[in-house]
């Protein structure tokens, strides 16, 4: 695990999610890697890690060994959290705010890692590689899209194995779209806002472990299987011709402001995980969540790389949609073409040839970036998308710009040589209406 500033590291291991815990301390130490080696650890252990250091939010430290720290790393996670002041760092409702220290401890509260066992028959499958002038990519919520549909067996419905039954892949081919592009599935958390008002962060941008499907679109019970179950979702979307397409939340965490609850890296090291204002105890905004992660720092870098690899190697998806992709390319405060984000994926050997479609926005100063990322990326086109509307709604003059966006967005991508496949031209997607109330109401329609 990865840790500048700590003193030290435990590892907790549980018996069970409300288990005895077991602290084992990580003896060696390289390059601000922790780590021990324990040959009797199986798949289905529980575990997580405390890390100690200054607690000087001031100075941009929030380490405090009361808090149990899920591992960045994870490939499963046993469930979801259950709200609590002592999920929080600091002491809730003292006037001194995130300054006080809490003392409480957080174990029963937070979920637990899982070792997996990562073998699997994949019969041979590998990434499609459709060609992106064939691609026709459908947008899709795992649980919403299953959910309540009758010809799907009622245990499965809303979950990985629901994607993948018979009758949902017939739909798909009947559409004649070529891959499905999931709204996150990374494992995400439930806002405790938002659970008090017993609502829920229903589409999941709001990611705590980059490494794990989430739990709650698992059919099964059993420690671990959301991983089985993912890959076999894959496995038979590819059997059908069918490529799978993740929409990945790098540019923040779950773990909101300074406020914010201590669930993994703010507790690890929260220094080298976020960009921080110039008074470090607050943080840069650039994604309207509270954080931003800093993927200027080498150990970020890595652990997106890392994360990314794991999903096209480990998890066979066929590309990536990256939220927000301008904050990842902010070095000092501007959004920079050069940035290292951009250089490490253009060299990797591995992520540079699968699907990488940005969101080319954020809600920074000049973050919107239609047209402007580099090549070996296409775009989320939001000018086709407003176009198209303003055409067919019949806004004035309109011709001229709809011959541009319809025959390929040249003005935007013809300048750096890119082709016209660097647009993903589309009309609708999950933050607006659907594509039958875009074209039936002039207001807002979701007063329910």
């Amino acid at each position: 695990i990865y840790s500048e500033n700590a003193t030290a590291i435990e590892l907790c291991l549980f018996d069970g999610p409300e288990g005895p815990e077991t602290k084992v301390t990580l003896p060696e130490r390289s390059h601000h890697v922790w780590h021990v080696y324990l040959p009797e650890i199986r798949p289905g252990q529980l575990y997580a890690y405390r890390v100690h250091g200054p607690y000087e939010p001031q100075n941009g430290h929030r380490f405090n060994p009361n808090k149990l720290l899920l591992d960045p790393y994870a490939k499963a996670i046993s469930g979801v959290i259950n709200w609590s002041d002592a999920l929080f760092g600091y002491e809730l409702g003292h006037e001194d705010e995130d300054l006080v220290m809490s003392q409480s401890d957080s174990a029963p509260f937070l979920p637990k890692c899982i070792v997996v066992d990562p073998s699997f028959d994949w019969e041979g499958d590998t990434q499609l590689r459709i060609p992106y002038h064939k691609s026709i990519i459908y947008e899709v919520h795992v649980k919403g899209f299953t959910k309540l549909h009758p010809d799907i067996p009622e245990e499965i419905r809303g979950t990985y194995a629901a994607l993948a039954h018979p009758v949902t892949i017939e739909y798909l081919k009947k559409l004649g779209v070529t891959a499905v592009e999931l709204m996150p599935v990374h494992h995400f958390i439930n806002d405790r806002i938002l659970k008090e008002q017993g609502l829920s962060n229903y589409w999941g941008y709001n990611s705590i472990g980059f490494f794990s499907p989430d739990v709650r679109y698992c059919s099964s019970g059993s420690y671990g299987e959301q991983v089985t179950e993912f890959k076999n979702m894959v496995k038979e979307l590819h059997k059908a011709g069918i490529e799978v397409i993740l929409d990945v939340v790098y540019n923040h965490t779950a773990e909101g402001n300074h406020l914010g609850p201590t669930l993994s890296f703010k507790g690890i090291d929260n220094a080298s995980y976020y960009r921080l204002t110039e008074d470090k105890r607050f943080y840069m905004d650039y994604t309207g969540t509270g954080n931003t992660l800093n993927a200027n720092l080498p150990n970020v870098l890595q652990l997106i790389m890392d994360s990314l690899r794991y999903w096209i190697q480990e998890m066979h998806v066929d590309g990536f949609r990256f939220d927000l992709a301008a904050t990842l390319a902010r070095e000092l405060h501007e959004v920079n073409r050069l940035s290292s984000f951009f250089d490490i994926i253009h060299q990797d050997p591995v992520i540079s040839q699968v699907k990488l479609i940005a969101e080319p926005w954020d809600i920074g100063e000049g973050g919107y970036m239609v047209g402007n990322f580099p090549p070996g990326w296409v775009e989320w086109n939001g000018k086709y998308r407003d176009c198209i509307r303003d055409y067919w709604r019949g806004a004035d003059s309109m011709l001229g710009e709809f011959a541009e966006r319809f025959t390929g967005s040249s003005d935007l991508y013809r300048e750096d040589g890119r082709r016209p496949t660097a647009s993903v031209n589309f009309v609708t997607a999950h933050d607006g209406f659907t594509l039958h109330d875009l074209v039936s109401y002039n207001e807002k329609h979701n007063d329910a």
